[in-house]
This record gives C-alpha cells, sequence and structure tokens, in this order.
C-alpha cells in the first residue's frame, strides 16, 4: 500500500512539476523562455583583395581591401634589388604599377602569380637603348625539385630571385586565394 502511495505521489508530483514549467515558459520574466527565431548574421563580402603593395626598402607584400592592408607577408627579392629593373638578366624586381595577369599552379616555383611587366613604358625604355627588357615576373613560392635544391638554405632570409617576388608556400597559397586576375599590384622600392 505505502509502494503504492509513493507511486502516486511521485506521479503527482512530476505531473504537479511539469505544470508548473509549462506555467513558466508563458509567464514574462520567467527563467524558461520560449524559443526565439534565429537571427541571421549579416551578409559578409567575401575576403579578396582590391590592391597589392609591395615595399620592397621593406621586404613586405601587404594586400590590401578599400585601401586597408589585411595581410601581410615576407617576401624576397631580385639579387640585385634597389632600382628599377631595366632590363633581361639584371636580376632586379621592377617597380611601378602593373597587375596580375596570369596565374601558373605547376611553376617550378611552387605556385606562381604573373605580374604583367614590362608594361609599354618599360618595352619603350629598353628599346632605347637597344635591351630585352625581360619578362616572367611572378610573385611565386619555393622552389621545388632537385634542380632547385640549393636554394631552399637561402628563400626565407636573402634575396634571391632573378626579379620575382618571392613568399613561402604557406603565403602563396593564401595570396593565390585572396588575390584574382586583373588585380593591380603597385611596386614601390
Amino acid at each position: 500500500m505505502v509502494s503504492v502511495f509513493l507511486r502516486t505521489a511521485s506521479l503527482g508530483m512530476v505531473l504537479c512539476l511539469s505544470g508548473s514549467v509549462a506555467a513558466m515558459s508563458v509567464l514574462p520574466g520567467c527563467a524558461a523562455k520560449r524559443a526565439q527565431e534565429p537571427v541571421q548574421a549579416p551578409a559578409q563580402k567575401p575576403l579578396v583583395a582590391d590592391k597589392i603593395l609591395v615595399k620592397k626598402s621593406q621586404r613586405r607584400l601587404y594586400l590590401l581591401r578599400d585601401g586597408e592592408p589585411f595581410r601581410t607577408y615576407r617576401i624576397s627579392l631580385g639579387l640585385e634589388p634597389q632600382g628599377h629593373k631595366q632590363r633581361q638578366g639584371d636580376n632586379r624586381t621592377p617597380e611601378g604599377r602593373y597587375t596580375i595577369s596570369g596565374r601558373n599552379a605547376r611553376s617550378n616555383f611552387y605556385k606562381a602569380l604573373h605580374i604583367s611587366y614590362p608594361s609599354l613604358d618599360d618595352r619603350l625604355r629598353a628599346a632605347r637603348y637597344g635591351w630585352d627588357p625581360g619578362g616572367a615576373i611572378m610573385i611565386h613560392g619555393e622552389p621545388r625539385g632537385a634542380r632547385f635544391a640549393e636554394l631552399r638554405d637561402v628563400v626565407r632570409d636573402e634575396d634571391w630571385t632573378q626579379g620575382c617576388i618571392a613568399v613561402s608556400n604557406l603565403a602563396v597559397d593564401e595570396i593565390w586565394r585572396y588575390v584574382g586576375d586583373g588585380t593591380p599590384i603597385e611596386i614601390e622600392p
């Protein structure tokens, strides 16, 4: 008889408790509130660079969005980093305004984004002296393959390219993702 009483009392307490929880969910200011409508986060623009800025003297490449840098990378330059590229083989990195004009996922230097050097002005200047202005200037990653094994020891701390802008493989992966073809690039002394 006691067990029947305890079961009935327990059932009654559960029903009372259930009723009071249900009552709390409709009373204002109660601990148990009704579910609210989900709040949608404002839509965010995808992170895409609208300009690349290279400061040769700082050995830095900046990805810019609306004039503000959102990524910064350490770079290596040509073996002769001072001054603007004049001709093929001078080992200088160009200075001026160009665009990203293509990409190569199978480059000898991991991935590479092509810079539109030489411009018309670069070609005219070189022609005046009878020089070949050169070309194939890229933002690229580290060397790959046994042919470039000796470069792997210097790629992060020294200027070593023939005029390109070199970054780590991790950095070129990010740049590849954030930069579209046609993006302007300004290379300052």
